[in-house]
């Protein structure tokens, strides 16, 4: 059997601790052991599950300046962003024991391209469907910058939640965070195979990244304290309905809180 030279010192190739590839000059070792499970079980509906801490995620989606603060695109607007506010203290409690249990903590935000050249018509129009008013790109009235571009005030996550040097950020431009993004990618090269979903809005851009990721085989855990929404309540509880139906899971931060510990 081959092995490293005693002068050979491996080098990782990949980022994923559970999962990469060692290097050296005569040898490359792709054989790397899967990782001893670290399971937790979660009070959940319809069924509680185990999750494996060691191929977990968390994603945090839109939780942005513009539609979480006020001088931002939802107060712009005339939209309730202080619904869009609920998950900040869940998550401010949830994330810590989520980092210290080495759970990778990722931030999908809108931020677009500041010429939107890779905005189609149909997705601008979603936004500014009467053709006038402050849509995509177009500057905040309180100076905040473009909204969701990429790199201004507006596409910002709140400071309340400013994400740790080690977390993961990744851009989209759609309402799903899998479409046109390395999304899955990221979380392949991570080895990551259940996500824990957060964010805003639950009935918008939290469940169509959780639908495709449940249609690209990862298991789906919607943490329903940690997401919102400023749309009417029928469309929260047919989120959650859905998601237990057909998606995946639904549990609470304590629940998960109560485990980790």
């Amino acid at each position: 059997m081959s092995t490293f030279d005693s002068q050979e010192v491996p080098g990782q190739l990949g980022i994923a601790s559970n999962y990469h590839w060692k290097a050296a000059p005569t040898l490359v070792d792709m054989a790397m052991p899967s990782p001893t499970p670290r399971p937790i079980e979660i009070q959940a509906e319809p069924q509680n599950i185990r999750i494996d801490l060691n191929r977990t995620a968390i994603l945090i989606i839109d939780m942005q300046n513009d539609f979480c603060m006020q001088g931002g695109w939802v107060d712009a607007i005339g939209g309730d962003y202080q619904s869009d506010r609920a998950p900040i203290a869940p998550l401010q409690k949830l994330l810590p024991a989520l980092r210290k249990a080495d759970v990778p903590i990722i931030w999908l935000n809108w931020g677009n391209r500041p010429d939107l050249a890779n905005m189609p018509p149909n997705q601008i129009h979603l936004y500014k469907p009467k053709g006038s008013g402050i849509g995509l790109g177009d500057p905040l009235p309180g100076g905040g910058g473009a909204v969701l571009q990429k790199d201004a005030w507006a596409a910002a996550i709140v400071d309340e939640l400013a994400p740790l040097p080690g977390d993961i950020k990744v851009d989209k431009h759609r309402i799903s965070g899998f479409w046109d993004t390395p999304l899955d990618s990221i979380l392949r090269n991570l080895g990551i195979r259940t996500i824990l979903f957060a964010g805003v809005n639950t009935d918008q851009c939290v469940l169509h990244s959780l639908t495709d990721a449940n249609f690209l085989g990862y298991g789906c855990v919607l943490l329903e304290d940690c997401c919102a929404t400023s749309s009417p309540a029928f469309c929260t509880e047919a989120t959650i309905w859905n998601v237990k139906k057909c998606f995946g899971f639904v549990t609470g931060s304590a629940r998960v809180l109560a485990a980790l510990r």
